[in-house]
């Protein structure tokens, strides 16, 4: 069996497992946003009264943070309430940033759990070797209701990225470059194992913004096999126990597929899908509105530093602004902590409350008609980011940095050390 089907398999009470059977898991961690209220509403419905187990469930208010309407503030409310009512202690505040963050920063996220948010970049726990997945409100409410929730066993994929990365070349520009050539359809309900040489060049925080991005190819869950990377995180961050699991030798994978990205440019993904991707110089020139740096793709303290680093001493261009939305409080601090806030500011860039902010196009970042945009986010979708005619470009936070200062998109290598 797979590492994945393991998991499933212990979770499920069961040795063993096979592709597309439908079995019953108990969860380790159901997460819900403010987005879906209907979850509490469904929960009640099915007539439960009281949540399972409080500890197993946290609340996200990340989408609307703070609210900008009197619906979203209403429905904050009600999630709060709710919390104080089912005694969940684990609410996540308008203070406290995007779920996936979130969940790594408090050492949530671990090798061997199933995490499941309604969010459907919950794969972004795959890199540290859990089982993530995003589901809609009524999912949610049964484990909420019950503390176990219903999979079909998937396919797995894996995708091996080898060689090494060329200067101004992230993990955002190899899964963008895979998405590109494979499509956006290439996993869908299946499980995506990242592998291969390059991954050892990949921090944590690159990692995870590989498996969110996985979503974008249709993928149910993704994995990165633990290894020393993923140890020295988890031993700053984990104090729970957990398991890891391993691949037997002899597991077939339903594909296979291999990227050498030791020649890799910058890659950028043109309006208006994600898996219409380019080398950037295909837009070198293209003038831009706004550059955003945040979400839960691009959001981390590695990325602000990697902005501060081509902005110092720099001014962002007159008629562009730079909006950055650090992914969690955890992010923002150390942001600050090392200077790179200072520096970002002072160079003119808008720093906003740490969460999803204009990603879903609801607040905070919004995009009048017409405008270009180049963000580190993970859709680019018309009407994504604000008006259903202005153009998104997706690309790593190098990319999106380099396009600040100069007002148009650029060869990030040229800004990079």
């Amino acid at each position: 069996m797979h590492a994945i089907e393991k998991l499933l398999a212990k979770k499920a009470g069961r040795s063993f497992v096979s592709t597309n059977e439908i079995i019953n898991c108990e969860v380790d961690m159901a997460g819900i946003n403010d987005l879906y209220l209907q979850t509490i509403k469904s929960f009640f419905e099915m007539g439960a009264e009281k949540v399972y187990d409080p500890s197993k469930v946290i609340m996200f208010l990340d989408h609307y943070a703070p609210a900008s309407t009197i619906q979203q503030a209403q429905n904050q409310k009600e999630f709060r309430e709710f919390c104080w009512d089912q005694g969940i202690e684990l609410l996540m505040d308008i203070d406290q940033g995007v779920c996936h963050q979130v969940l790594a920063d408090k050492g949530l996220a671990y090798p061997g759990e199933i995490v499941v948010i309604t969010d459907s970049h919950t794969t972004t726990h795959g890199a540290f070797g859990a089982f993530g997945t995003g589901v809609g409100a009524t999912d949610c409410a049964i484990i909420l209701a019950t503390g176990k929730l219903w999979f079909r066993v998937p396919e797995i994929v894996k995708i091996n990225f080898d060689g090494v990365p060329s200067k101004g070349v992230y993990a955002k520009d190899m899964i963008l470059h895979a998405i590109g050539e494979l499509g956006a359809d290439f996993a869908v309900y299946k499980a995506v194992e990242f592998s291969g040489s390059a991954l050892k060049h990949l921090s944590i925080s690159e990692r995870m913004a590989m498996c969110n991005m996985s979503t974008e190819m249709g993928a149910k869950t993704s994995y990165i096999q633990p290894d020393e990377i993923t140890m020295e995180f988890l031993e700053k961050k984990v104090t729970k126990d957990y398991e890891i699991y391993y691949t037997d030798d002899d597991f077939k994978y339903e594909e296979e597929v291999t990227f050498d990205i030791s020649n890799l440019k910058p890659q950028v993904s043109a309006p208006f899908s994600v898996d219409n991707v380019f080398d950037v110089d295909k837009f070198i020139g293209q003038e831009i509105d706004q550059a955003y740096l945040g979400s839960c793709t691009g959001g981390r303290a590695d990325d602000i530093a990697i902005a501060a680093a081509i902005l110092k001493d720099k001014k962002v261009a007159p008629r562009t602004r730079f909006v950055i939305v650090p992914a969690s409080k955890g992010v923002f601090l150390e942001a600050m902590n090392n200077g790179d806030v200072q520096t970002l500011v002072t160079a003119g860039a808008t720093f906003v409350t740490p969460g999803c902010a204009a990603c879903l196009g609801t607040h905070e970042g919004m995009l009048a008609s017409g405008e270009r945009c180049i963000t580190t986010t993970n859709r680019n979708f018309p009407g994504r980011m604000g008006h259903t005619t202005a153009q998104i470009f997706l690309g790593s936070p190098a990319a999106v940095a380099a396009a600040a200062l100069e007002g148009k998109i650029v060869d990030p290598s040229l800004y990079t050390n």
